[in-house]
């Protein structure tokens, strides 16, 4: 039996003026997840002791407890670049992020928290400028992906209360600036390292927007995780293009798969995704894949309702029918969980800590009937896992 996980991130939604009071998953065409005949239910993934990031959700989703071995976002994300954490160290997100002008830093807006999801390449040049400019001793920025990076802090603080960039899109940042001098200054100061850089020069005169600050946000020690096939007994692997996720995944000593030209966002490449999860299902031994899927959620903190739905629909096309149909050709019993990490609504631009609908389906014991998998019929299940981290356990032991 092979185990798969789908990992929608974000693409639970509300009711959407605009969509008749639909939700995106109402009107996504997905007529291969439609069509397996499963059992439907809600599962709370974000204890209420804690915010609704990625990092919590995804962990709760992977089996893990976020209550008792999550330390911050940052920390996975270090891992996932490679960065060996001392005890002492404190990781924290350094996204590239786009400010409108003032000369009061404190009256700036925050346009985009991602600079126009900048290229990889891009960013690279700019985080080394930083590092130039701004590494120390104390300080050390590392590269990541597109706009998302890291830093370092030696000996450094948490319990910062720093605020992620994508909650405030499109409002004043001077009331949610860091409290800390330190982390503040970096911020402040990079804006004059990188509003007039050969790079952002070049992006303002194509029409993009320009990656001219640093936000840091999502603090934290080096992580905890226990190791994914001691605890399931099952070999596992993941797929993403997040380095939060291959994080997770390698901080619990499973392979993390690269994906050539994955990225993040609706346009990623499923075509690779899939054949790297064929691969690594029926060539290589893994038991267990975790596919991260990251579309619904950018389109989501975008407001960008067409977007949200043709990523629901490219995961559908491009990922889960031709998974299935290449693990029936193999004659190859698997289960194929479907979910959210958290919900990502359109109206709001931002996480949400409510309960999210999946989807179980198992090719050697399937339901009588298939449920259109939607929020509302999630719902109407009567099944509900207020312990939403209990719910891999539950999927891999056929408990539902």
């Amino acid at each position: 039996m092979k185990y798969i996980v789908i990992l929608g991130d974000g693409m639970a939604d509300k009711n959407i003026p605009e969509l008749g009071n639909k939700t995106i998953l109402d009107v996504a065409k997905k007529p291969h997840i439609d069509g397996l005949k499963g059992v439907l239910g809600m599962a709370r993934t974000v204890p209420n002791e804690l915010k609704p990031g990625s990092d919590v959700a995804n962990l709760a989703v992977m089996g893990y407890d976020p209550l008792k071995c999550y330390t911050g976002r940052s920390p996975l994300e270090a891992v996932s670049i490679g960065i060996n954490m001392k005890e002492t160290d404190v990781a924290i997100r350094c996204n590239l992020v786009t400010l409108l002008d003032e000369e009061d830093p404190k009256k700036r807006t925050m346009l985009d928290y991602s600079a126009g999801e900048i290229s990889t390449e891009e960013a690279r040049e700019l985080i080394e400028a930083v590092e130039r400019e701004l590494g120390d001793d104390e300080f050390k920025f590392y590269p990541g992906i597109s706009y998302r990076h890291c830093l370092i802090w030696d000996n450094g603080k948490t319990g910062l209360d720093l605020t992620p960039p994508h909650d405030i899109s499109d409002r004043v940042i001077g009331e949610y600036l860091p409290k800390n001098d330190k982390i503040l200054s970096l911020m402040e100061r990079s804006y004059s390292i990188l509003k007039d850089h050969p790079v952002n020069l070049k992006r303002k005169s194509e029409g993009k927007n320009p990656a001219n600050s640093i936000w840091l946000w999502g603090e934290g020690t080096k992580p905890n995780v226990e190791n994914f096939e001691k605890k399931n007994g099952l070999k596992g692997a993941v797929i993403s293009a997040v380095d939060l996720i291959k994080g997770i995944g390698i901080s619990a000593g499973m392979e993390s798969i690269d994906v050539e030209g994955a990225t993040g966002t609706v346009d990623t490449n499923y075509e690779g995704k899939l054949a790297a999860a064929k691969k690594t299902l029926l060539e290589d031994g893994n038991d267990f894949l975790y596919i991260h899927l990251e579309g619904p959620d950018e389109c989501g903190h975008h407001g960008y309702t067409e977007g949200k739905i043709l990523a629901v629909e490219r995961i559908d096309e491009r990922v889960v029918g031709p998974l299935c149909e290449a693990l029936r050709e193999a004659n190859e019993d698997f289960a194929m969980l479907i979910m959210p990490d958290h919900p990502t609504p359109i109206e709001t631009k931002t996480h949400s800590s409510d309960p999210v609908p999946f989807k179980i389906y198992r090719s050697n014991n399937e339901a009588d009937v298939a449920i259109t998998y939607t929020e509302k019929n999630a719902k109407e299940s009567g099944i509900f896992i207020e312990e939403g981290y209990t719910l891999l356990e539950k999927f891999i032991n056929n408990k539902l």
